[in-house]
């Protein structure tokens, strides 16, 4: 399993787009085969990064999931939304892998 994360630069006038932006992102994105986990818009600090968050099993489960969100009317009209609002200045994808597992209930001896 991979989690990307999409690091985005926001204009932080647009706060409103972006959120809006998510939330549309919130239907089409697990509808079209990824494990959306959220998006999240400043609040606190920073006012321009904002993070969308998911997983998907694999680099090649992902370019299906994006060819399906391209063909998608909702993924279609949101690409067209953040480009005519144009609320993102920046947008860096990052593939995890989750190394870690959970924390064990007894110590080890």
């Amino acid at each position: 399993m991979l989690t990307c994360i999409i690091r985005y630069h926001i204009d932080p006038t647009k706060k409103q787009q972006f959120i809006d932006y998510s939330q549309n992102w919130g239907q089409a994105i697990p509808r079209c085969g990824a494990d959306l986990i959220g998006y999240y818009a400043p609040h606190e600090g920073s006012s321009t990064l904002a993070y969308g968050i998911y997983n998907i099993p694999s680099l090649a489960a992902y370019e299906a999931y994006r060819e399906r969100l391209r063909a998608d009317p909702l993924g279609q009209d949101n690409y067209a939304f953040a480009q005519k609002e144009k609320f993102l200045l920046r947008e860096d994808r990052t593939f995890l892998k989750c190394v870690s597992s959970p924390t064990p209930s007894e110590p080890h001896s």
